[in-house]
């Protein structure tokens, strides 16, 4: 493999989700604000997706206090903790630009009737366990010392024999002892 594709591949996630245009999602984003550390999350209309790769990204828009508000992800950093689905929506196009010039609820996208909400993920790499080989040859393996055998292992039982005294006659034991 090239070197650059070998890098690019140790950074890609092993999941994603799988991002439609037209969808409300709910992008939970790691925030670090001095030592601390904190998630945001961000809902809005996925207005386009482009790229691919490592380099794949996509476009959020919601109106914040009557301001249209955009903010674009890559899908594979570090810094997107998860993408949530809220909302199925019905679009026709790859990029929902149109949106940019509507307010109120026409700058939203009609939702699909009967669409499930399944948050699905697309499997972008699995983890391939590398096999380990295996050399078996008797002039290589190290000799070890040879182990202590040992024969006929026993076993031996031992019981307690307790005499079983009755109370009444402990006590009468006891009385005599007393009275003398």
């Amino acid at each position: 493999m090239d070197i650059i594709k070998s890098i690019e591949h140790e950074q890609l996630k092993n999941k994603i989700p799988e991002l439609k245009v037209g969808n409300t999602v709910r992008v939970h984003v790691r925030i670090k604000e001095g030592n601390k550390e904190r998630i945001q999350v961000f809902e809005g209309i996925i207005i386009k997706v482009q790229g691919g790769g490592v380099n794949q990204t996509f476009t959020v828009r919601k109106i914040s206090y009557g301001v249209g508000v955009e903010k674009t992800f890559l899908v594979h950093s570090p810094l997107v903790e998860k993408v949530e689905l809220v909302r199925v929506g019905k679009a026709r196009r790859a990029k929902l630009f149109y949106l940019r010039d509507r307010v109120g609820k026409a700058a939203k996208t009609k939702e699909q009737i009967g669409a499930r909400i399944e948050d699905r993920e697309i499997i972008v790499k699995e983890d391939i366990e590398e096999p380990v080989e295996e050399t078996t040859d008797v002039a290589e393996a190290p000799e070890e010392a040879p182990a202590i055998e040992t024969e006929n292992v026993e076993v031996q039982e031992t019981v307690d024999t307790v005499s079983e005294e009755p109370v009444e006659e402990v006590k009468e034991k006891e009385e005599d002892k007393k009275a003398e």
